[in-house]
């Protein structure tokens, strides 16, 4: 079967209801899917696409909804548990995947099927978002400048605010700490494990190591084997997250995480159009080398979430042109690491001279 039908699944989301105007501007008519229709029936409707219905939970179900299916952009959280069913679903149904996420343990999913996808002839790529297309691109930047790098730092920071499934996905992380690739296996650090000083374009600001998509999907874009991935936020308090630490177990209740939840879906609307339209991120990378050689970069690109709808859709429409990977690959393994730079609003800059620090 000759299969050119895009999907969005999670049409009803903040995000993804972004990704389906947009795709429909460029051209494109998905399939609008997810749980409900009543939850996205008007957007369907406004962008005059077709719908269809189906849970995600038995991946045979899931393969039969996928049948016509060329691709699918995944934007339905909580991605710990939509995302392993759609991709088996997509593997048994010779469908494409992408999706929006940045939690460590999809990404290792999506490695771990890597021959089970290739065997199939489909592309798996979980994180073609702001998780992780710009820190990924820079990370195999940095890797091309010092091809034997040991340590891998990178962080970032941005304007604009979180939509409700970002912040229910970080409540589901909180009791589970924080994650490093350390001598190339994923470690379980505490929260705010270390602090930094992060010299970005907009100015030096303080940093806290957290478990970003970047300590595994780096790892096999660049091969380095230690990766520490920091966010910083000018009203943040490292000392606050320090005081915190004995709580963390707390929050892995199940009554504390719904009321959590809960609390998510009443007070957090998402970034309003204009917040959304006039956020930036900002981002740096090092690398240093076991002698002590080090470089450095800075990025400055498009808010997370105008930048998220541009990269899932331009992959989106990569992989239904065939231009797509087979089997598992991070942004930067199937496009290369300029893939970054034919976003609008983007510019890196290298630093090749930049003092040495101890190894983790």
């Amino acid at each position: 079967m000759n299969k050119t039908q895009p999907m969005i699944y999670g049409a009803s989301g903040y995000t993804g209801r972004l990704i389906a105007r947009e795709a429909v501007r460029r051209g494109l008519r998905p399939i609008l899917a997810g749980r409900s229709l009543e939850s996205f029936a008007a957007l369907a409707k406004e962008l005059d696409c077709p719908t269809r219905v189906f849970s995600l939970d038995r991946p045979e179900e899931i393969a039969g909804a996928l049948g016509d299916v060329a691709a699918v952009a995944h934007c339905a959280g909580p991605f710990s548990a939509t995302a392993r069913p759609m991709m088996d679903a997509c593997i048994a149904s010779q469908t494409h995947y992408l999706d929006i996420t940045g939690e460590i343990d999809v990404i290792e999913a999506g490695h771990e099927l890597h021959e089970r996808a290739a065997a199939a002839g489909i592309a798996l790529m979980p994180a073609v978002g702001f998780d992780v297309v710009p820190s990924d691109c820079l990370a195999a930047t940095l890797a091309a400048e010092l091809p034997n790098a040991t340590l891998l730092q990178l962080a970032f920071t941005g304007t604009g605010g979180f939509s409700p499934g970002t912040a229910k996905t970080m409540v589901e992380g909180l009791p589970h700490g924080g994650k490093a690739r350390i001598n190339g296996k994923l470690e379980r650090v505490p929260p705010a494990w270390k602090t930094r000083e992060i010299p970005f374009r907009t100015g030096t600001q303080t940093g806290v190591t957290i478990p970003w998509g970047d300590v595994a999907s780096a790892y096999y874009s660049t091969g380095i084997p230690n990766i520490e991935v920091y966010l910083s936020d000018p009203g943040f308090k490292p000392k606050h997250m320090h005081r915190l630490r004995w709580l963390m177990p707390l929050l892995g209740i199940g009554l504390v995480q719904r009321f959590l939840k809960r609390f998510i879906e009443k007070r957090v609307p998402g970034p309003s159009d204009r917040a959304r339209e006039n956020s930036r991120s900002s981002l740096w990378g090092r690398v240093e080398d076991a002698q002590g050689k080090a470089v450095e970069a800075t990025l400055e690109t498009l808010g997370g979430y105008p930048l998220t709808v541009l990269t899932t859709v331009t992959v989106l429409e990569k992989v239904l042109a065939g231009e797509g990977p087979r089997g598992y690959a991070t942004p930067a393994m199937a496009f290369g690491k300029d893939f970054i730079l034919t976003m609008p609003a983007t510019d890196l800059r290298i630093e090749r001279a930049a003092q040495a620090t101890a190894h983790p």
